[in-house]
């Protein structure tokens, strides 16, 4: 989990449900692979992003996290679609209860090699469509999603 902002929302409500906004970015290499970070906190292959901090609008947040974590910068993003529901719940490890509203965004890889940062980044990789780690996290609804949408 992010600092900041849920932080102070933990220490308040503890491992309560939240329901929480997130954005993510589905970055596409031009052989059709997507670039997929393995998290620190529940060990799960998913997209790049994270929660939307107070004042920041979902874009800027995709940005960010995209930069945080994996150590690259986005050209141009479009919105891909909005996610929310059963399959966007999770609970972590160490037992706070999440509800995402999660916007993710399409852009294309930039020629940069993309780095784990350590901290919520374990690994990264760009994986084919059809090539998927099995431990994905929820961002699995917008990857099948995208995934169909490719196969059109």
């Amino acid at each position: 989990m992010p600092e900041g902002y849920v932080r102070e929302l933990r220490a308040l409500v503890g491992t309560r449900p939240l329901i929480l906004v997130g954005a993510g970015v589905i970055l596409l290499r031009r052989d059709g692979s997507i670039l997929l970070q393995r998290r620190t906190d529940d060990g799960l292959w998913g997209l790049p992003g994270g929660i939307v901090e107070p004042g920041e609008s979902l874009e800027e947040a995709a940005r960010r996290e995209l930069r945080e974590e994996v150590g690259l910068e986005a050209g141009a993003l479009s919105l891909f679609g909005v996610y929310s529901g059963k399959e966007m719940h999770h609970i972590y490890p160490n037992g706070d209860e999440v509800h995402f509203v999660t916007a993710v965004f399409l852009g294309q890889a930039p020629g940069d090699v993309p780095r784990a940062d350590l901290d919520e980044t374990a690994a990264v990789g760009f994986f084919s469509l059809d090539a998927l780690p099995e431990n994905l996290s929820m961002d699995r609804v917008a990857i099948r999603e995208f995934s169909v949408s490719q196969n059109r």
